[in-house]
């Protein structure tokens, strides 16, 4: 089975409401060049920054679900919602809502590991001091395939995409916000080795790259197949991204090299030489 898949490269500015229009606007776009699904980038209503989640968090219905539920339901399609900074209580979560063509809320993930690094001369950002962290996995079903999600600094767990493999995946959305630093470095590099020890696709989206942002994005929303190469990636301007995903090519690619099948028996004579000794 193939479908066609957008992910939609948002230029985010501080202006939610502009914001929350771009992105309709864009989805609406991605449809009528025949997207089934449609995802937007992290922070898709708001600058990135520990200082603008607390001004630019909302509570789940709130404005940017609610448009996300009349895109989804109008365009018919599919809708992976980027991310959005999610009140709740005295909390505030980095969290990806997921809409169906009926515009119901099908799924929704918080970001599961927060993004708290320190690069010496070059980065240091703290997620963790204004957002906490979400505790669940989340898959959701479509007819073309079970996807997984997770956010950003989510893919560098491989754990985390190994179990969604294991529960019956064939296509994990991240959406994400590399930087300048990191970018460069690591961002094709985690989603290439997802993909390929997984042996199934990976989709990353991006917001587009503004240089007078105080954290600029990276950009580079990516394809990757189970075979491990990218079929398709952006640049770092605002841009929609269309993908012809065939789903066999993850059987092919695992009934070629079946990793999955021997992955048990290794972790079956693992757990007896540990006995033995």
């Amino acid at each position: 089975m193939s479908f066609r898949l957008a992910l939609i490269q948002l230029a985010v500015g501080a202006s939610k409401p502009e914001n929350l229009a771009r992105a309709s606007r864009l989805i609406k776009e991605a449809a009528t060049k025949g997207a089934n699904l449609v995802a937007l980038p992290e922070c898709f209503n708001s600058p990135y920054g520990t200082s603008y989640f607390p001004e630019y968090a909302e509570s789940i219905p709130g404005p940017s679900t609610e448009m996300l539920l009349a895109a989804a339901k109008e365009n018919n399609v599919f809708l992976v919602g980027g991310s959005i900074p999610e009140r709740d209580g005295d909390k505030i979560y980095n969290t990806c809502t997921v809409f169906n063509p009926n515009g119901d809320m099908i799924a929704k993930h918080r970001k599961m590991h927060l993004f708290d690094i320190d690069v010496p001369g070059k980065i240091r950002f703290q997620e963790s001091e204004t957002l906490s962290p979400g505790n669940n996995f989340t898959m959701f079903e479509t007819p073309m395939c079970k996807i997984g999600i997770g956010i950003c600094y989510d893919i560098r767990f491989a754990e985390m995409a190994q179990i969604y493999a294991r529960n019956g995946c064939k296509l994990l959305i991240y959406p994400g916000a590399f930087n300048m630093t990191t970018g460069p470095a690591h961002w094709e590099l985690l989603q290439r080795a997802r993909a390929l020890d997984n042996q199934l696709f990976v989709a990353t989206v991006s917001p587009a790259r503004d240089e007078s942002a105080s954290y600029v994005a990276w950009g580079h929303s990516t394809v990757v197949s189970p075979w491990g190469d990218v079929i398709a990636s952006k640049e770092h301007e605002e841009s929609i991204l269309l993908v012809d995903i065939d789903m066999e090519r993850v059987d092919q690619v695992r009934n070629q090299i079946p990793v999955s099948k021997q992955r048990r028996t290794d972790l079956y004579g693992v757990q007896e030489l540990n006995k033995g000794t």
